[in-house]
């Protein structure tokens, strides 16, 4: 088995980091690595926006729920979802929008973006480096506009800290491949069938070394769909010109 498909099973959130800042060399290969990703019809419809102003990271870290790991971190990066560049060729052209403004080009730039996140945690990782998803940047999008001043036509997708771990979380069981991988068609039965997966999960909570749980995944489902999350960020979309058609 390839080295790095190992680093890959072997992945982990990390929380807890040294607060030694990341040399520039390796923030550069970090970026380049980002950038080096998929991209749908080469749009390269992602910018990223490294976050060095103290003041704005304790923004941001208080905004995610982040705050000890946003603000401790070796590095922190913002992944945004960019048809700015694209919009101005256009309007430069004296074309119409509706091209970029429509779901698919939003989808687009999205998919990009989540691209470039996880090549550059695959980088990262293979430096000994850990990092850590930061979703809740989307907890307050028009403040994260303004923090990061952001014209239409982008939108933060999601943070990310990297640094010298202190310490690991176990790595979380996934998935059985009986229940995500299918040949030919989906089976609903297949996917649905979460018995032993939920076993499986309600052991990893009950003994993990940071913060037991009496559950399991399909309750953990329960808890975070039960609500709809993040009301707002539809109507963000439309002011920073997506049509969401």
């Amino acid at each position: 088995m390839r080295d790095t498909i190992i680093l890959m099973q072997h992945h982990t959130s990390v929380r807890n980091f040294m607060p030694e800042p990341l040399p520039e060399s390796v923030k550069n290969q970090l970026v380049s690595a980002a950038q080096s990703g998929s991209s749908s019809n080469f749009i390269q419809a992602t910018s990223i926006i490294e976050v060095t102003d103290l003041k704005t990271r304790e923004k941001i870290a208080k905004i995610s729920n982040s705050d000890a790991y946003v603000k401790q971190s070796g590095a922190f990066f913002v992944f945004i979802a960019d048809l700015y560049r694209q919009a101005n060729i256009l309007k430069q052209a004296q074309l119409p929008l509706d091209g970029i403004q429509n779901m698919e080009s939003l989808l687009v730039g999205v998919v990009d973006t989540a691209i470039a996140g996880e090549n550059m945690a695959i980088a990262a990782e293979s430096l000994d480096l850990g990092i850590c998803f930061i979703g809740g940047i989307r907890n307050e999008m028009d403040s994260i506009k303004e923090l990061l001043g952001l014209p239409k036509y982008t939108v933060s997708l999601f943070g990310m800290t990297v640094g010298i771990p202190v310490q690991k979380n176990e790595i979380k069981p996934r998935l059985p491949k009986k229940n995500i991988s299918f040949k030919n068609r989906y089976e609903p039965s297949v996917a649905v069938n979460l018995d032993s997966y939920n076993q499986q999960t309600r052991v990893y909570y009950a003994n993990r070394s940071t913060a037991p749980q009496n559950t399991d995944w399909s309750h953990k489902m329960l808890h975070f769909f039960a609500e709809p999350k993040r009301p707002a960020v539809a109507e963000f979309l439309k002011k920073q010109g997506f049509s969401l058609e």
